[in-house]
C-alpha cells in the first residue's frame, strides 16, 4: 500500500496488519477526509494545510488499543496526528508529516457519575456526554458550539472557552477541569495523571506532548434554558447590554454581540429576527426570563425570540448558541466564502467608548462579534470579527490596529501552537513533550520551538521557560 501523503515510506499494508485488532480505515478518500478540520476558516492555513494527509487511520476502542497504536508507531518512527471530531480551526489535527492518524471517537464511555464530576473516555461526544448529565440534573460548565460533533477530549486538548464561559470562567480556570490522564508515545506507554496546575501542561496543547485518554470534570446544576436573541439599532447599544447582562446577577450561559451585518448570514432566522439590527445571543433560565426582559428594555432593546428546547425543535431552529463562537463564522461561510475571522481579546476593564473608537479605525470590512467571558475571575470579551478577506497583509493590519488600541490578537491563521495564544512562551508544556514523546512522534510541525529543544533535557527545556 503506498503512501497518501507522499511523505512517508512505511510498508502501511504491513503497519496496518500489525495493529489488529485495532480497527483501521486505509481507503484515500476517507483518510483525506479525516485529515481535515475547520482550517479552510483562513484562506491562509487552507493554502499551507489542504494538501497534508496521513497514510492510515486507526480508531481504538480502549486504553489498551490505544497503548498499542502508540507502541508500533514508536517502534516504527511513524508520525502521530490525533483527532476527535475534526471541529479545530487551526489545523490541530491536521498531519503535517503524514503517517498514523488516531481518532478517539470509538473511546467514549462514560466511566462515572459522581455529585459534581464526570469521569470520562477522551472520544465521548460532548452532546452525548451533556444529555447523560442532563437526565442527572448536572450539564458541562463549558462546552464548544460544536458540541454535537466535537469530543470532550478534543475540546481540552483544542480549545480554551465555549458556551458557559461568561459565568464559569475559560476551561483553564481553576476547579473546570479535573484530572487529565495520558499515555506516553513510546514502545512501552505509561500513563501519567495530571491534576491542579499540572493540567494545563496538557489542556490546549494540540495533541503534542501526551495522547488524552480519560478526563475528570466538574459539572453544575442545569437549567431550564431558554435561548434568546435580542436586537439593537446600534452595535454599542447591543455591546452596551451584553455588558450588563455579563455583570449582573441573571444566570447566563451565554453572552454574545454581533454586528447587525452578520445576522444577514443567518438565513435560518430570517422572518423571525428582524434584518438591520445588531443581536445580543443568550441562554437565560426560564426562572429569570422577566429580569432579562427588564434588562433588554432597559438598554433601547427587544426581545424576537425566545425558544426552550421543545419550541426549538417544533420550529426545527438551530440551538442559539450556533449562533455564537466560531459557529458564526460556519454561517457566514456556508454562502460567502470571501469571509474569515480573527480572534482579539478585549481586556478589563470593559469600555463601550473603547469599541466605537475601534469601529471608527478599523474600516467597512470587519464586522464585530464579541464574547463576554469570565477570565481569571475578571469580565472580558473576545471579539471574533467577521472580516471580509483581501490580502494576508491587510488581515494583519487589522490585528495591529486592534492591539494599538489595547486589544491583543491570538493569530488564528497559524497552525503553529506558539503563535496562537495560550503557549507563547511556555517552554513547560515542551519539557513534557520531550518526557512522553522523546522521539518526537506527536504533532511535532506545530511546534516552533520543538526542534530547538528537542535534543536537550526536559529539565533544561524548563529553565528556559524561566529566562
Amino acid at each position: 500500500m503506498t503512501s497518501i501523503s507522499g511523505k512517508t515510506t512505511i510498508d502501511w499494508a504491513a503497519f496496518a496488519a500489525a495493529l489488529s485488532p485495532v480497527e483501521v480505515i486505509d481507503e484515500p478518500v476517507l483518510v483525506k477526509k479525516r485529515s481535515r478540520d475547520f482550517f479552510w476558516y483562513s484562506p491562509i492555513l487552507d493554502r499551507r494545510l489542504k494538501t497534508c494527509f496521513g497514510d492510515l487511520v486507526a480508531r481504538p476502542k480502549s486504553p489498551a488499543e490505544m497503548a498499542h497504536c502508540l507502541s508500533l508507531s514508536a517502534r516504527h518512527r511513524v508520525p502521530v496526528t490525533l483527532r476527535g471530531g475534526g471541529t479545530g480551526n487551526y489545523g490541530q489535527s491536521v498531519p503535517m508529516e503524514g503517517g498514523l492518524i488516531i481518532e478517539t471517537t470509538a473511546m467514549d464511555a462514560i466511566l462515572e457519575t459522581g455529585p459534581d464530576f464526570v469521569r470520562v473516555q477522551a472520544g465521548c461526544n460532548i452532546l452525548k456526554l451533556n444529555r447523560a448529565l442532563q437526565e442527572r440534573g448536572r450539564e458541562l460548565p463549558v462546552f464548544p458550539s460544536t458540541q454535537d460533533i466535537a469530543t470532550i477530549g478534543g475540546f481540552v486538548s483544542g480549545g480554551s472557552a465555549g458556551i458557559g464561559t461568561v459565568s464559569h470562567g475559560m476551561l483553564r480556570d481553576a476547579g473546570n477541569i479535573l484530572e487529565i490522564r495520558v499515555l506516553s508515545a513510546e514502545e512501552t506507554p505509561r500513563e501519567v495523571a495530571f491534576s491542579g496546575d499540572q493540567i494545563n501542561m496538557i489542556h490546549h496543547a494540540w495533541g503534542i506532548n501526551g495522547v488524552i485518554t480519560e478526563l475528570t470534570l466538574r459539572t453544575v446544576p442545569t437549567e431550564d434554558w431558554i435561548g434568546c436573541i435580542a436586537t439593537f439599532d446600534t452595535y454599542p447599544a447591543c455591546y452596551s447590554a451584553g455588558m450588563a447582562l455579563a455583570a449582573s446577577d441573571i444566570c447566563r450561559k451565554l453572552c454574545s454581540t454581533l454586528d447587525a451585518r452578520i445576522g444577514t448570514y443567518f438565513d435560518r432566522l430570517k422572518g423571525i429576527v428582524p434584518q438591520g439590527r445588531a443581536l445580543l445571543v443568550t441562554l437565560i433560565p426560564r426562572r429569570q426570563m422577566e429580569a432579562f426582559r427588564t434588562l433588554i428594555a432597559a438598554r433601547g432593546g427587544r426581545i424576537d425570540l425566545a425558544m426552550d428546547e421543545t419550541a426549538r425543535l417544533a420550529r426545527k431552529l438551530p440551538h442559539a448558541f450556533e449562533f455564537s463562537y466560531n459557529h458564526t463564522t460556519l454561517q457566514a461561510l456556508k454562502t460567502d466564502r470571501k469571509v474569515t475571522y480573527l480572534q482579539i481579546l478585549c481586556p478589563a476593564p470593559l469600555d463601550v467608548d473603547r469599541i466605537v473608537e475601534l469601529q471608527a479605525v478599523l474600516g467597512d470590512d470587519i464586522y464585530m462579534h464579541h464574547e463576554f467571558s469570565r477570565m481569571g475571575g475578571q469580565l472580558v470579551a473576545f471579539d471574533l470579527p467577521l472580516v471580509r478577506y483581501s490580502t494576508d497583509e491587510r488581515l494583519y493590519a487589522i490585528m495591529g490596529l486592534y492591539e494599538a488600541h489595547g486589544c491583543p490578537a491570538s493569530d488564528p491563521h497559524s497552525c503553529i501552537i506558539e503563535e496562537g495564544g495560550m503557549k507563547k512562551a511556555d517552554y513547560r508544556h515542551l519539557a513534557w513533550k520531550k518526557r512522553l514523546d522523546p522521539l518526537g512522534l506527536l504533532n511535532s510541525p506545530k511546534s516552533r520551538e520543538w526542534a530547538r529543544v528537542r535534543d536537550i533535557t526536559p529539565e533544561a527545556i524548563e529553565a528556559l521557560h524561566q529566562t
